[in-house]
Parts: C-alpha cells; structure tokens; sequence
C-alpha cells in the first residue's frame, strides 16, 4: 500500500519488535511505522531503545489499540504520533509526510483520550510501605519511632517520607498527613 506513495521508499519490514530495532540500526530510515503488539519486544519498547540511538528517526504508531495505558506508552516512548490502523491509506500517507517532518500525528479518538487524561487529576498513588510510613506519621510518631515500629531504619524512613512529600506536593509531614486525608489515601482519624 505504501510503496505506492511516490515520494516513499520502503526499505523494511520487521516481524517482530527484536527484528525492528535490529533493522532500524542497519537501514536508518525516516520514520519508521510501529505496531504495539509485537513478539519478543513490544512497540512501546522498540520505540524507547530505536530512539535511545536514533533521536533524529520519527516514529508514528499504527495498532489497533487505544487504550489509555498503550498511548501513554507509546508517547513516553518517544512516538511522534499514533494512528490506529482503520486510518484510510491516504489519510496515513500523510500522517507519514508529517511524522518525516516533526510534527505530532494523533487519531482524533487518541488526541481525545490524551486531552481527557490531561484534564483529569491523576491522584498520587503510594506503595504499600510508604503508606505504612504515612499512616505512623499520621499517629505522631518520630522518624525514629516509625523505623523501629516498622522494622526499618530512620535514614529509610526519611527517603520514604521524601518520596511520599515529591508525590503529593507537599513540604512537611503534616502538610503530607493533611493532605492524604484530603484525598482519602489515610482514612479519616477517629476519635
């Protein structure tokens, strides 16, 4: 389908992920067009290791997958656009045109599911020991006394803290206790 484009030259084909990245290093293409569901290596991670190498290669993803994990995937990869595979031939032959230039190319069902995932707050989400750490933070306890309670050492307990204050935004302990009340990570003191 695409060898029928003028301007294009087709120098690859890869069966699997592995195969892709391999190809990439040896023929150097433009853009390279990526499925997500691939043997041996996924699309998300072909796309990250092709880019690690070749910053200047653009790759669009063509899948039939959607979902908000796969675009996410794909985008942090590095993935200049993503287009699932019902795009008419000549909608995706210029999807491709301007994928060589630079420029970002969304299906209008993906480009709604970013936007709609940009608008929607993620909430903080903390490991089950950071919690446990929060949670004795939340009764008073010292760093101290939340290690030995915990069986871990007061220099873990602080990382822990610091990772726990990066993901709610927050300074001090109590802010960080408030705040995770606020948005029921502890459940509300009682008493």
């Amino acid at each position: 389908m695409l060898s029928a484009e003028e301007d294009f030259d087709l120098v690859g084909e890869a069966g699997d992920g592995e195969e892709a990245v391999a190809l990439v290093r040896k023929l150097k293409p433009d853009v390279v067009l990526m499925d997500l569901r691939l043997p041996r290596l996924d699309g998300a991670d072909a796309t990250a290791r092709i880019l690690a190498d070749f910053p200047s290669i653009r790759v669009l993803v063509l899948t039939t997958y959607d979902t908000d994990s796969d675009i996410v995937r794909a985008v942090e990869a590095g993935a200049t656009g993503y287009l699932l595979k019902d795009t008419p031939r000549a909608q995706l032959a210029e999807a491709i045109r301007a994928t060589a230039k630079g420029e970002t190319v969304l299906a209008p069902p993906v480009a709604a599911r970013l936007v709609n995932r940009m608008r929607t707050p993620v909430e903080p989400t903390l490991t089950p020991r950071e919690s446990e750490v929060l949670a004795a933070v939340s009764r008073g306890l010292s760093n101290a006394e939340v290690g030995r309670s915990l069986h871990i050492g007061e220099a873990t307990v602080k990382t822990h803290l610091i990772r726990i204050f990066g993901k709610l935004g927050v300074d001090d302990r109590t802010a960080a206790v408030t705040k995770a009340y606020s948005l029921g990570i502890l459940p509300p003191p009682t008493g």
